[in-house]
Formats: C-alpha cells, structure tokens, sequence
C-alpha cells in the first residue's frame, strides 16, 4: 500500500498542475470544453488523494511498521478508536490530511457552481488547484507519509519492520482528539475557497454583490469549523495537559484564533457592503488576510521555529511555507492593486451614531485584536533573529491587552443592533438602550453588592447582562410586530420571525454564545487551587470541600500501566461521592501522563489532579483546583455553532429571490433556444 499511496499522491500532483493552467486557460479563452477539462481535473485531484488517504489509514489499521509513519505514531497495543486519529498525528499525515480536506471543499465549490457564476469558476479552480499544487509537491518531496524504513549496512540497504511502533502520542490519546484536528484542519483550509472566489472577482471585474454572497456563505462554513476547532482545543487542554486551564496564549493556539478574528472581521464587514456599497477595498483586504493567516497558522505549527505544546517536530518545512506566503502576498496584493479603481465606495459614512459606525468600530477593533495577537506571537521569532536572543511573550502581556480589547468588543455586540442605517435620532437611542441598560445596572449593583469588586470581571458580567438584554429586546420587538399583524402566538411568531431572516437572527444567537463564552472567561478571576501529599485516611480542604483520601490503587492493561488515588468528597457536610485521579505511564512511548478527575456543575468544576508521588514517604501529590464557571465555556461554544448553522439556512425571503432568479435563466435559456 505504500506503493499504491505514493502512486496516487504523484497522480493528484499531476492532476493539481493540469488545474492551474486549465482553469487559468478556460477563464482567459471563455472555452467551455477547457473549463469542463478543468472540472475533471478537480475530480482527477480528488480520487488520487482520497487513494492516497485510504492507503496510509489502511497501513495503520493493519499495523504495518515497515511503514516509517506507522512505526512513529502507531503501536498494537494502541485502541482501534485512537488509530483512526493517527493519520493526523504526524507531519506527514497532517499535510496530507490537510491537502485531503483541500480536494473535498474545491470539488464542492465546483459542483456547486456549475451551473452559475460561470465566469468565476474557472479561476477559481485555478487558484484552489495552485493551492494544492503546494501542498501536493511538500507533501511528496518534502514529508512524505509512505517512506519505509530500511537498514543501511556496507552491503547496502535491506528492509526493516520492527516488531511494534512508538505509539501515539499519549496526550493525544483522548476522545475529543478525533473531532479537534479535523475542525481546525476543515476552517483553516475552508478560507481557501473564498479567497479564490475574491481573486477571480477582481481578475474577471466581476465586483458586484454576487461574489460578496457567494464568498460569505463559504466563508461561514470555515469559521464555523475553526470555531468549533478552538473550542474543543480548548476542552481537551483543560481534560488532557492538568494545569486547570483551557486558554494558556501559547503559540499554535493564536494561530488558530488569527484567521478567526479576521474571518469574523469580514463576516460583519460584508454587511456595509450589501447595504450601502461601502467598505469594498476592506473586504477584499481582510479575506486576502484570512486566507494568508489561515496558511501562516499552518506553517507556525509545522516549521519548528516556535516551542509549543501543539506544534510538530522541527523540520525544513518552513522555507517552503515562507516562499508560499510571499507568493499569496504578491499575487493577491498585485490583483487588488489593479482593480482599486472598480473598488470605489458606493457612499460615505453619514453619522457616527449609526449601524454603519458600529460595524466600522467592531472591524478596528477586531483589527487590533489581529496585530495584538499577531505582534505576541511572532515577538520570540523577531527578537531571535534582532538580537540573537529570544525574549517569550506570556500570558500577562495577552492578558493585559486582550481584557480591555475583548470587552470593548463585548460593548459593540450590545450596541451594535441597537442603532439604525445611517442616522441614529436621540429618541431611538433613548428607546433601545434605556431597558438593557437598567437591567445592567440593577445587575451590576448586585453583583458589586455580592463580592465582585474586581474592575475587569464587574465589567464583563456587567456588559454581557447588557448585550444578553438587548439581544433579547430584539426578539421581543420583532415578534411583538408579527403577532400584531399576523395574529401569531408568541412562539411562533418567534419561529416565523427567525426564519424569514435567518442570517439576522442566527447572528443574535451567535452574539448569545459570545456572552456566555465572556460569562466563562469571567470566572477565572474566582479560581482557588491548593496541592498537598496525601496518604490513605490524610484530609484536605478546599474552600467548601473536604477530601479524604481512602486508599491508594493501581493497575495495567496492554496500552498503558497506571496509579489511581480514591477520593471522596464532601461539600458543606453533603457527600458528593469518589473522585479517581490517574497517574499514567504509556508503554509504546514511555512517557507519563495525568488523568485529572473532574467534577462538574453551572456553578463551578472541582478539578483534581494526581501530579506525581513523593518517593519517600510513597504519599501521592493531590493538586485540587476550584473553576468557577467553566461549564459556560463549554455552553457558549455549542451556542456559536448552533447560531452559525442557523444563520446558513437559506431564509425564507432568499429562496424566493432564488426562485424568482431560476425563473429568469430558464426565460432567457428558452429565448436562446428559440
């Protein structure tokens, strides 16, 4: 299978390079015979490497360890469950993962449109086909996954299978690891296909509306994913590393959350340009951004110039990605330049107490987040190759500039809604924001009253009360004027209401996960945490529980062998039951591993953690963390995703405007025929 892999990644090269220039010919000649040549050509890419795939996860379900990616991420001992994430584990898999996924979403993009934006199309092919085209070449000159070992002697080389493998890694070894990588693969690639629509929008001077909705919806679908992909990252630091903690700013995490900021950037800033043929420069600029931080992200986990706990090994993939991101910077750059002239504003901006300002202020900001961001995590690189001497950016300096830009971005969540296109009267302000603002300070007063007396934590709940009620405000006004006039009960005014404009209010849905994701983050500001050695009958106390330790056990099985403290728990006198933490210690790889007991409720997560044990005494550390709220982090994210799935569902007003527009090419298809 080695064989068949390598066979079909050279075939989806060839494939990917066909792409490129029949895709660039059919768009320049207008030849409908090239452009279906091109067509198959993304279908030809496809089936090489989706053969490519199958044979490098045939290898690892079959244990072949004469396979050198096998023998490195694999073992016999490892659960069926974890061997199917073995294919993303390494290098090698992961950039053939990525160039998979890449196959899938440009044969979507073009079965989707092949009957519409035909100008477009064949461009577009060529740019997702130039992408691919990259990936392919690093994937099989560069990191190839169907290498085999061999034993070099003076006779010459001789095949070698050893007789298991290494074994995945064993923090890898956990359930949320099958979905994680996947998601965040699906978002970062996904940014390539709007980007291709963009280019070849500004390469055939097709600069209307059509590409901004066209764009828009490929655009949600990767921030979804990428989204989705933070989050369960998110999950499995807080289950998997022990430190009690979802967030650390390291490195690859910002990478990930890069394309996010921008992505969510051009997702509010398509709106100025629907409305008001505003903003059209900025939009191409922030998707050109996405797409570029989308493959940056990509090269700052693989190339090794940084340290973290996500990245790969070190390797020489990271001139190839410099070279690539120049390219994409150049091409991009170069078309924009040429096109600004059919990129002019539509209107100017008529008052700053408007829908249009809110939009405009939430784009700067989130602007600001990107170079924050950015500037912290190249920051080591820069001072490295300055000064000889790399110089980490932390967790206290994301912090400091982070907390008061994320409110800021909480704050314009709120008001954002509140304001009417173009001019804001005095009377509408005092309508919309009086309730949301008295029911935040009523609130806020509480909460002051309760204990919360740090600024940055009062602030949040304060603002995320407001943002919540005047998100809810919007339901209830709407749904109050349809039951006026269509004589609708309350809920289904609310359902009717909702699906008429699904992008609106799947939108507010969406802005209701971000406030219980800040309610989430708010809690930090309450963790408690306390560590003490502990011994059968040894007591420890933290805040309202009491923990005993009652014995101490341990065991094995074929993956890995393990060391367990049995702990049970009370809070305020009432019995809560036993807590297990585990001390692993994985056999393929040798390496240690903590599984962290976990306690959770809305209020807050007992978390524990058998850290190591003391050789003398034989007692285990128990390092007790208290998280309050959590559990709303958790929520919040699957509130994002629920709104963004609901926000992709055509309204009922669009599928109208689809049929109106089918009617029409069938009335001029007829004329043509006639």
């Amino acid at each position: 299978m080695n064989q068949v892999g390598s066979v079909g990644l050279i075939a989806a090269l060839a494939f990917a390079i066909y792409g490129v220039v029949a895709g660039a010919v059919a768009g320049k000649l207008r030849s409908p015979r090239v452009l279906k040549s091109a067509q198959r050509a993304v279908l030809g890419f496809f089936v090489m490497i989706t053969l490519a795939v199958f044979s490098l996860e045939y290898l690892i379900l079959t244990d072949n360890f004469h396979s050198a990616y096998v023998a490195s991420h694999s073992s016999r001992a490892l659960p069926l469950i974890y061997k199917i994430p073995v294919l993303w584990a390494g290098q090698e898999g992961s950039l053939l993962f990525w160039t998979w996924l890449l196959s899938i979403y440009a044969g979507l993009a073009v079965w989707l449109n092949r009957r519409k934006n035909r100008q477009l199309v064949p461009y577009v092919i060529s740019i997702c086909m130039g992408v691919a085209t990259f990936f392919s070449l690093i994937t099989f000159l560069v990191a190839n996954p169907f290498t085999q070992l061999s034993l070099v002697s003076a006779t010459g080389t001789t095949p070698f299978t050893p007789t298991d493998g290494n074994g995945l890694n064993p923090a890898l070894q956990f359930h949320s690891m099958i979905i994680h990588p996947p998601m965040l693969y699906l978002g970062y690639v996904g940014f390539a296909v709007p980007f291709a629509f963009a280019m070849s929008a500004l390469m055939t001077r097709q600069l209307g509306d059509n590409w901004i909705r066209v764009t828009r919806r490929w655009t949600m679908v990767p921030w979804m994913f990428l989204g989705t992909g933070i989050v369960l990252g998110g999950q499995w630091a807080y289950h998997v590393l022990g430190w009690g903690g979802y967030w650390a700013w390291d490195p690859v995490e910002n990478a990930s959350l890069l394309p996010w900021l921008a992505g969510t950037a051009f997702l509010h800033s398509v709106m100025m340009q629907e409305k008001r043929g505003m903003m059209k420069v900025w939009n191409m600029v922030l998707i050109i951004l996405t797409f570029f931080l989308s493959i940056f992200g990509t090269f700052l986990t693989r190339s090794g110039i940084i340290s973290s706990v996500h990245a790969f090994a070190k390797s020489d993939i990271g001139p190839y990605f410099t070279v690539f991101l120049a390219i994409i910077a150049a091409f991009s750059l170069t078309v924009l330049f040429l096109r600004l002239d059919f990129l002019k504003s539509e209107n100017r901006l008529d008052s700053v107490v408007s829908r249009e300002s809110g939009f405009l202020f939430n784009n700067w900001v989130l602007l600001a987040a990107v170079l924050a961001v950015l500037w912290g995590t190249i920051f080591p690189i820069i001072s490295k190759a300055v000064e000889n001497q790399t110089v980490t950016v932390g967790p206290p300096f994301f912090n400091r500039v982070m907390i008061p830009i994320g409110l800021l971005l909480l704050f314009l969540t709120g008001v954002g809604p509140l304001l009417a296109w173009r001019k804001t009267s005095f009377q509408s302000i005092k309508r919309n924001f009086t309730v949301p603002l008295i029911f935040a300070a009523v609130v806020g007063a509480f909460l002051f009253w309760a204990g919360v007396h740090h600024l940055y934590t009062w602030m949040s709940l304060f603002l995320c009360t407001f943002v919540f009620a005047s998100i809810l405000g919007e339901f209830y006004k709407g749904a109050r004027t349809r039951m006026k006039i269509s004589k609708e009960n309350f809920f289904a005014a609310v359902y009717n209401l909702t699906m008429r404009n699904t992008r609106r209010y799947g939108g507010y849905i969406v802005h209701l996960g971000i406030v219980l994701l800040f309610v989430g983050f708010a809690g930090q500001a309450f963790r408690f945490e306390t560590q003490k050695l502990m011994g059968p009958g040894d007591l420890l106390q933290a805040k309202d529980y009491l923990i005993r330790c009652d014995r101490l056990t341990g065991g094995e099985n074929s993956n890995y062998t393990y060391e367990a403290a049995v702990l049970a728990v009370t809070k305020d006198g009432h019995a809560l039951g036993e807590m297990r933490p585990q001390r692993r210690l994985y056999l393929a790889s040798q390496q240690p591993l903590s599984r962290i007991a976990l306690r959770s409720t809305l209020a807050e997560d007992l978390y524990v953690v058998l850290a190591g044990r003391d050789p003398d005494s034989g007692k285990v550390l128990i390092h007790v963390i208290i998280n309050p709220l959590v559990q709303w982090v958790w929520i919040g994210g699957m509130v994002v995703l629920l709104g963004t799935l609901l926000a992709l569902v055509p309204s009922r007003v669009e599928r109208q405007m689809e049929e109106i527009r089918k009617t029409e090419e069938e009335a001029v298809e007829a004329n043509h025929v006639l």
